[in-house]
């Protein structure tokens, strides 16, 4: 027994200590080392928390990216408890009427036609338009077709097929080999170009660099590209404009197929409805999730073009989709659904996103000049802060720098991320993804507690 477990069984236990105690025993933290005294959130209204000590805080990170519409909402527990008592579950093998309108719902948010199939997180929602692809091609008579290019500093999921498509060797590290497949190519990362190239004097080689690749791995095997519109937990990474229509272009010109992963920029967070429509690209398949309830339910789904959906319902031995997810489409998370867009819709938080993603960035400025910020990038209402020791150099900033400002900002009462776990030497990026519904005075408030802590850093 350790001193510790002594210590704890001779001291009287409150009830914090003992749900302390308890999730020591029991429970298993996502992504985190182990924290014997983790934060323990008791509730949440807009985009407040609060612990179990009364102790407040914004969250300006979602969650995990993901609270889009704010916590609190009893529209959403209403509509949950309505559903729940006409009917809780039924599999999507037949079908029910909050898939159906949820379905017709996201079409129609798309701009397009599309075939929609439900899951329960982004991972499984990749994992599934990694298999859509793939059958596809072999029933158009290329089964030759498998490859799938992402990028370096992507994340795409945890399973073993998106995890493979992500860009983070950090994250993989113990768990190859993965799923077999998948290369990945630069990023568009103007302020660390790894072609060594500026902006507006460049060829856009970060999007080029999809057409020598292909060519090099051979067409005739290349089933898809799979790419967020912005990168976001690999450091919110931003591409020019031209990007993704140059890619959308060269996947046009080999048949490749081009997913777009709008896990995070999905749902409003871009300040658009998708991240993609930024850039005016149709993708062929868009995954989806966190936002799409604002992470009241776990949902997700997989948007695939009509004409590459009734493929599958050709006649033939094994011409379906012989895919199944017991949870996926739950009738609850999809009337959820439905309700959080509506109310997307009414209270104008996409426009709203877009005017805040602005003021925020426009805030930051009081930054801008600190000798520890390398570089702002913002997408819609999220944004990164990279940390450099030297701004001349770039020198990415030392961990403890880094662990610094968010341990201050906490002191003031904010909660901000980082690229944790992605690559070695640049986990350097500070993440702010605050809900849609903040207000100006919160904003105020994320943009003052920024400053105090970079303050604290000196000049």
């Amino acid at each position: 027994m350790s001193n510790e477990e002594i210590q704890l069984q001779q001291t009287p236990r409150s009830e914090k200590e003992e749900l302390l105690q308890a999730d020591r025993t029991h429970l298993w933290h996502h992504m985190s080392p182990y924290n014997p005294n983790p934060m323990i959130v008791q509730e949440a209204k807009g985009s407040w928390i609060t612990d179990v000590d009364g102790n407040r805080y914004l969250d300006g990170m979602s969650g995990l990216w993901c609270v889009n519409i704010g916590y609190g909402r009893v529209e959403l527990a209403e509509v949950a408890y309505q559903q729940m008592k006409s009917l809780a579950y039924f599999p999507l093998t037949q079908s029910h009427v909050p898939a159906i309108k949820l379905a017709e719902k996201i079409s129609e948010w798309l701009g397009d036609e599309y075939r929609v199939f439900f899951s329960n997180s982004g991972s499984e929602a990749n994992e599934t338009a990694f298999k859509i692809a793939r059958q596809y091609h072999h029933q158009n008579g290329q089964p030759g077709r498998y490859k799938f290019i992402s990028r370096h500093r992507a994340y795409h999921g945890n399973t073993m097929g998106s995890l493979a498509a992500s860009g983070q060797s950090v994250r993989k590290q113990k768990y190859e080999p993965l799923a077999p497949g998948f290369q990945h190519v630069a990023p568009p990362y103007c302020y660390r170009c790894p072609f060594g190239k500026t902006y507006g004097s460049c060829s856009l080689e970060c999007a080029s660099v999809y057409d020598e690749v292909i060519n090099w791995e051979g067409a005739e095997t290349v089933a898809g590209v799979i790419m967020e519109p912005a990168i976001t937990g690999g450091g919110v990474i931003v591409p020019p404009p031209e990007y993704l229509p140059k890619v959308r272009e060269i996947c046009d010109k080999h048949g490749v197929l081009l997913i777009v992963d709008e896990v995070i920029c999905g749902v409003g967070r871009s300040g658009r409805r998708f991240g993609h429509q930024n850039f005016g690209v149709k993708p062929d398949i868009v995954t989806m999730a966190k936002g799409i309830t604002s992470a009241y339910l776990p949902l997700s789904a997989t948007a695939v073009r009509a004409e590459i959906a009734d493929r599958f319902n050709e006649p033939g031995t094994n011409q379906h989709f012989r895919h199944i997810n017991t949870f996926g489409g739950n009738p609850t998370a999809c009337a959820v659904a439905i309700r959080n867009m509506e109310l997307i819709e009414e209270e104008a938080l996409i426009e709203r996103a877009e005017k805040m993603g602005a003021a925020l960035r426009q805030g930051l400025q009081a930054i801008e000049s600190h000798p520890n910020v390398g570089d702002i990038r913002s997408f819609g209402f999220l944004c990164g802060i990279e940390m450099v020791e030297d701004r001349t150099t770039k020198q990415p900033a030392a961990p403890d720098k880094v662990a610094h400002v968010i341990g201050e900002c906490k002191k003031g009462g904010l909660i901000i991320g980082k690229n944790g776990d992605t690559i070695p030497g640049y986990q350097n990026i500070l993440t702010l993804s605050p809900p849609l519904t903040t207000t100006e005075e919160d904003l105020a408030f994320i943009l003052r507690v920024v400053k105090e802590a970079f303050d604290t850093l000196g000049q």
